[in-house]
């Protein structure tokens, strides 16, 4: 039946909102499952569509936190279960569940990024906007082999708005703009999508740009450093329907000129990048088919914005990757139906640092880090689903990944006495043979059952490997400088790659109970997890890091190494719609917990960078073109720290954030305080302020934003 078929496709359909009065959407909608579909200014109601298997933050929701953040990552916390680690002002990295960003399928309007930096600075989010985006869709729990290879945690599709066409026979534009300001860090800035469509084509065009000063952490904080950041976006996407199909060609392009990043030695000076893709999605009586295929290129510089200075160490990154799929799914039956695919990702990848004019450390010559680094996927996948009854479905797939990861002879900045250390790594690194071949084999069971009218039940096991990165098998420096170069995880030490890195290999077993339903007015999901994951990739301790006088610095090398891990825990969230009014209007309350408990199985201690318990309470009100809503978030206290890494521990603090909202004559204005009590915080997954470490000498975790009043306008014609 519906409910059961969506329970099990969450998360990979493409849901578009409601059409506009002249357009037509060509993508099926998406069934709810037992869920209150919420509009608000509060965060926490802020989840529009939610499923047993995956969760939905719709384009509603997120026009309404655009005035808030313009970094998509920060927005998806709030479903619970995912959590973001801090990076720059748009670029922190997602964490399902205890697995970061490494082991996710991030999917942008289909396609997989590559990240063009060996501090993870321009992730695969960074290149999407608040502003621009359709929808978000996440799969906390077990994901069908479908939804991508070479990963074991769980996948987030970002999509675009879907093509709108005319159906009147008349041209057809239309299109949307926004504007936002942020007082804490002055941020601001603005977007615009237009679309020019007839009965069969479509064009649309869509740019954004977004700037930041540093920010002032809460209480007695103060200014947080290396926190400014600016970038734009555009992009032109063309569309054409007919009676079986669509086809769709994108182009764009983003520049960020600057980009601070308060736990990393470096910042991002630069990062230009230009796509082009296109996608033929075809139905069929026998079935559907979708064929994608993207070519994308990228060049990054790293150096000190102004907070680190004085000083220069120029590292530059250029990555060309290319992505390719043919997907079917065959209808055998009325109850059976078969999914097939392959997919071709390539990425090319080339790191080096230029030479620093007059010094003896970085000179003379240019430190190559990864030269010509290439990391070539192929997948095969078949996927079986069938509706044993209307209460009762299942989908069981199998999948195969083969790797092949290569690179070049590298070179340190020249043979001097201080840079020994260096030498003698690219030498042995040279001698080896650096190609590796992985073979993995993954697979997906699930089964959705639904009790009754009001009771959906999941359950799902998977077994899922993924490969190591270039700069997990690859990073050669052995030199204090050069190995904290390496790493994306905020806590200042150095990470020496390993080439003999095995692939991490994770079975999961996980449960969800969805109960509920929107006449009923409430719903009620709970989801208990657990992960155990062979060769997960950590890190083992190799030395003390000094300082030039030869002190310990406080920092540690580490080599990243495979050892056995385990994650379990339970998501918990509900709503209650406490007054319903006519139409869209009414009071609603939204509720989440999401406990958490990572081990690593090799030394006994926990895993790094894991979030606490974190409970989130919403209050929404909409009464007419007024909208109100308040939202209180309370995190507990982390003790359960990585000593490998010196990880510091955080303590519990408590957010209330309130907002209002009103339109009038089809533009719609927004006010949202943050952070309200302007309470002070340390981020749990921050890692350590090194911005503000350079400038003070004072270790301390990153702070958390303090109070901020943020304006948006937006309106659509």
């Amino acid at each position: 039946m519906q409910i059961a078929r969506a329970a099990l496709l969450a998360g990979c359909a493409l849901t578009p909102i409601a059409a506009q009065a002249q357009a037509q959407d060509m993508t099926a909608p998406e069934t709810d499952i037992g869920t209150i579909d919420i509009d608000s200014t509060s965060a926490s109601a802020n989840i529009s569509r939610a499923t047993v298997t995956g969760q939905r933050i719709e384009r509603e929701a997120l026009a309404r936190k655009q005035a808030a953040s313009s970094d998509t990552a920060r927005l998806i916390t709030d479903l619970v279960g995912v959590s973001a680690a801090t990076g720059g002002g748009f670029s922190s990295m997602p964490s399902i569940r205890g697995l970061s960003e490494q082991r996710l399928t991030v999917l942008v309007d289909g396609f997989l990024i590559d990240a063009a930096c060996p501090n993870d600075m321009n992730s695969p989010l960074s290149y999407t906007d608040p502003q621009s985006i359709d929808a978000i869709t996440v799969l906390t729990g077990v994901a069908p082999v479908s939804s991508g290879g070479d990963n074991i945690g769980g996948v987030i599709s970002v999509t675009s708005t879907p093509p709108v066409f005319s159906t009147t026979g008349d041209l057809l534009v239309t299109g949307e703009m926004s504007a936002f300001y942020r007082s804490n860090g002055d941020g601001f800035g603005g977007a615009a999508k237009i679309t020019v469509a007839g009965d069969h084509i479509s064009a649309t065009y869509t740019g954004s740009y977004s700037q930041s000063d540093q920010y002032d952490g809460g209480g007695n904080d103060g200014l947080v450093r290396s926190t400014e950041y600016a970038k734009t976006d555009h992009a032109i996407a063309l569309a054409w329907q007919h009676d079986a199909g669509l086809l769709q060609v994108k182009g764009g392009i983003q520049r960020s000129p600057y980009e601070g990043f308060p736990n990393q030695w470096m910042d991002m000076v630069d990062n230009r990048s230009w796509f082009v893709n296109g996608s033929y999605d075809g139905y069929y009586d026998w079935g559907d088919v979708e064929v994608k295929a993207a070519y994308r290129d990228t060049d990054h510089e790293m150096n000190f914005l102004e907070d680190k200075l004085p000083g220069s160490m120029p590292m530059n990154t250029e990555v060309h990757s290319f992505d390719a799929s043919a997907k079917a799914t065959l209808t055998l039956s009325m109850h059976d139906s078969l999914r097939v695919g392959g997919e071709f990702h390539g990425q090319w990848l080339d790191d080096y640092w230029p030479p620093v004019e007059g010094s003896m450390m970085m000179g003379p010559d240019a430190f190559v880090n990864i030269n010509e680094g290439t990391r070539d996927r192929t997948g095969v996948f078949a996927e079986w689903e069938r509706h044993w009854s209307d209460a009762l479905s299942t989908n069981i797939g199998l999948r195969y990944d083969r790797v092949v990861i290569d690179t070049g002879d590298v070179s340190p900045y020249g043979t001097s006495m201080m840079q020994m250390a260096d030498v003698a790594a690219a030498a042995a690194f040279n001698a080896i043979d650096r190609k590796r071949t992985d073979d993995n084999l993954s697979g997906s069971a699930m089964l959705v059952y639904e009790l009754s009218d009001m009771a959906v039940l999941e359950l799902g096991y998977a077994h899922k490997t993924r490969s190591p990165n270039l700069y997990e098998r690859y990073s050669w420096g052995r030199g204090s400088m050069a190995s904290r170069m390496i790493g994306w995880y905020g806590d200042g030490n150095g990470y020496v790659g390993n080439p003999d890195l095995k692939p991490e290999k994770a079975d999961t077993v996980s449960a969800a109970l969805a109960l509920g339903s929107e006449t009923a007015g409430w719903s009620l999901r709970v989801s208990p997890y657990y992960t155990r994951v062979d060769d997960y990739i950590d890190a083992e301790f190799v030395q003390e890091l000094t300082d030039m006088m030869g002190m310990p610095s406080g920092f540690v090398q580490l080599q990243f190494a495979n050892q056995d891990a385990e994650f379990y825990g339970v998501d918990l969230s509900g709503a209650l719609q406490i007054a319903r009014g006519k139409d869209a209007d009414g009071t609603a309350m939204t509720a989440s917990v999401s406990w958490l408990r990572a081990n690593n199985l090799t030394d006994g201690g926990p895993v790094y960078r894991q979030m606490p318990l974190d409970l989130k309470l919403g209050l929404s009100h909409r009464s007419g073109a007024l909208e109100l809503g308040a939202d209180v978030e309370w995190v507990a206290e982390k003790t359960r720290v990585d000593d490998t890494r010196n990880e510091p521990e955080t303590d519990d603090y408590a957010l209330v954030n309130l907002g209002a909202a009103y339109t009038l004559a089809g533009v719609r204005v927004s006010l949202d305080v943050e952070n309200l009590f302007d309470a002070g915080y340390a981020l749990p997954l921050g890692g350590v302020s090194l911005g503000d470490y350079g400038a003070t000498g004072e270790l301390r975790p990153v702070p958390g934003r303090g109070r901020s009043f943020n304006v948006g306008l937006s309106t659509r014609f």
